[in-house]
Formats: structure tokens, C-alpha cells, sequence
């Protein structure tokens, strides 16, 4: 008996029972790694939160100027592509001392010419085109009374309101209607006339990641954008500007692009400049001191440079 049980105690003995029994782990060892696994799901909830909310603040943004376009332009304008204006009706001719569009001696003079097709440049008498207006600015400016005009890029389907405050701070994080968001509005330098008559006009679009506001600018850096469409528009109570883009390129945040108003030889190098600048060919274009240009402008991602496109006003038509 003693024998079998000898063989069976060494057939059967597991060798593992002569090995150490495994060590607890400690308190403080256990504390670290559920603290760890908290923070790791704090992180990771406080970045989906993030991400819930700027997808809540673009969606607000945009849903806001898709509202706006739908009520308050006519998306079948003529304007909507270049130079081919089944709406526009007169003879072409240019109205180029703009500046008496803002002159409040003028403007009623050129209005009441207007409905017989016709306005005073000069003393002469020259025929204007005149062209629907596809905005409705009286509810727009039951909306927001600081509404200026609307602009609109054919090629790359911008299509918002601009508004005008005191300062360059107020529209951006804040949308047409006034509400915060990172979105902001297209808006005017407040520097500039509310007319649009100075030698360069500054508008100002966040380049959005989505593509809104002015984030699709950049793709007017390629040819086959402003060879689709070289012009854009924008639309006034009483006036409708045409503008035949002529630049595209990256610049500094100071300088001559963000000046409003030149002495004459400023101002052609200035020109000069812009064209020589051009990422793009905009074509044989002529641009001079008499011209009255629009500069659109947006970040980078880079905080030292802008990107913008620039226009010189071709067309002015009377907007009825």
C-alpha cells in the first residue's frame, strides 16, 4: 500500500504547487490605473462633447443662410453666371464716377433717370442697364438693419448677405441674424463706404472647414475655377455690381490690400501689384486708377497671411 501511494503522489503531483503564490497587486497600484482609465474616458468624452458642439454651431450656421437664401434670393437670377444677363435690359454703358452714387444730391437724380432708362454722368446723358434685383432688401433689413448688399461668386456658389457694423470685431463670431457663432458673417471693413465707391472695397469670410462663409476661396487658386466664371456680384437696394475678378494670391495682413484709399500713384502700383501677384491667368484684363475694385479676403491657417480674391467693377445696373 505504501508503495502504490508513493506512486501515485509523484504521478499526480502538479508541479505548480511548488511555486509561489502570486502577489496581490497593491492599493496604490490599483488607484493609478482606474484613475488613468477615468481620465482616459473623461478625455474621450469631453472630445466627443467638443465635437457635438461644432457640429451643433455649424449646422446652426448654416442652416441660418440656407434659410436666408431660400426666402430672400431669387437662386434662378440672371446674375448667377457671367456676363450673358437675360434680365438686364439698356444700352451698357459704364457709370464710371461711382462716387456719385453715394452723393445723396445724386443718387435721387440717377434713380428718376433710371426709369426712363437713362442717367446723368457728366453732364451727358448715358444709358444704364437695368436689371431685377433677386434680393428682397426690405425683409432683409427687417432682419438686420445694418445689411448692406449681397454678394454672390457663380463659380464657387457663394451666396450671402453682407453687413456693416462699427468695428471689424462685431460680425465675427456673429451670424447675419446677431446670434454667437464661430461662423460669423461676411461683412464689410468698417472703414470702407457703405456704397461700395472706394478705390478698394474690403469684405471680410471666415474660411470654414466646411466649405461655408469664404472657405471655398481658395480654390480660385486653381485655373480651372476663374476660367469657369471670372466674375462676381453683389447685389444693393438700388444698385447691382458686376466685377470681373483679376487676382488671386496669398498675402501679408498689412499693406496695400487692406488700404481703402490711394493717392493716384499708390493706387497703380498698387494694381500693378495685384496683377503681378495672381496665383492664376484672369486673362487680358485691364485694370486702372479709375476702376473701383473689391477685395475678398479670409485666413490661411497661417496667422501671418491672407488669402484673397480681388475684382474691378465692370457694370453698375440700376436694381428695380
Amino acid at each position: 500500500m505504501a508503495r502504490r501511494d508513493s506512486y501515485r503522489d509523484d504521478r499526480w503531483e502538479d508541479d505548480r504547487w511548488d511555486e509561489p503564490a502570486p502577489k496581490k497587486k497593491s492599493a496604490a497600484g490599483t488607484f493609478i490605473l482606474t484613475l488613468l482609465l477615468v481620465i482616459a474616458i473623461g478625455v474621450f468624452a469631453y472630445s466627443g462633447y467638443r465635437l457635438f458642439k461644432y457640429y451643433l454651431a455649424y449646422k446652426e450656421g448654416s442652416d441660418e443662410y440656407k434659410e436666408l437664401n431660400d426666402n430672400f434670393m431669387d437662386d434662378d437670377a440672371p446674375a448667377r453666371e457671367g456676363t450673358a444677363d437675360a434680365g438686364a435690359s439698356g444700352a451698357g454703358e459704364v457709370l464710371t464716377d461711382v462716387t456719385q452714387l453715394e452723393d445723396p444730391a445724386t443718387l435721387p437724380t440717377i434713380l428718376e433717370h433710371a426709369k426712363h432708362d437713362t442717367a446723368t454722368e457728366n453732364q451727358e446723358t448715358k444709358s444704364l442697364p437695368v436689371m431685377k434685383n433677386p434680393v428682397d432688401f426690405k425683409e432683409l433689413q427687417g432682419i438686420n438693419p445694418e445689411v448692406i448688399g449681397w454678394l454672390r461668386v457663380g463659380a464657387i456658389n457663394i451666396s450671402y448677405p453682407v453687413a456693416r457694423a462699427a468695428d471689424n470685431d462685431f460680425y465675427l463670431h456673429r451670424t447675419f441674424r446677431k446670434v454667437d457663432n464661430f461662423a460669423g458673417c461676411i461683412f464689410e471693413n468698417c472703414d470702407n463706404s457703405p456704397y461700395f465707391t472706394d478705390q478698394n472695397t474690403i469684405i471680410y469670410g471666415h474660411n470654414m472647414k466646411n466649405g461655408s462663409m469664404f472657405g471655398q476661396l481658395k480654390q480660385f487658386g486653381n485655373q480651372e475655377t476663374v476660367d469657369k466664371n471670372p466674375y462676381f456680384w453683389i447685389f444693393t437696394p438700388n444698385f447691382i455690381f458686376q466685377y470681373r475678378i483679376f487676382s488671386s494670391s496669398i498675402v501679408g495682413t498689412t499693406g496695400d490690400p487692406y488700404t481703402t484709399r490711394f493717392i493716384t500713384e499708390d493706387f497703380q502700383r498698387f494694381i500693378n501689384d495685384s496683377l503681378s501677384r495672381s496665383e492664376v491667368n484672369c486673362g487680358n484684363v485691364q485694370v486702372t486708377t479709375n476702376d473701383r475694385i473689391v477685395t475678398l479676403s479670409t485666413c490661411t491657417g497661417d496667422s501671418s497671411t491672407r488669402r484673397i480674391l480681388q475684382g474691378y467693377l465692370q457694370q453698375v445696373y440700376i436694381a428695380v
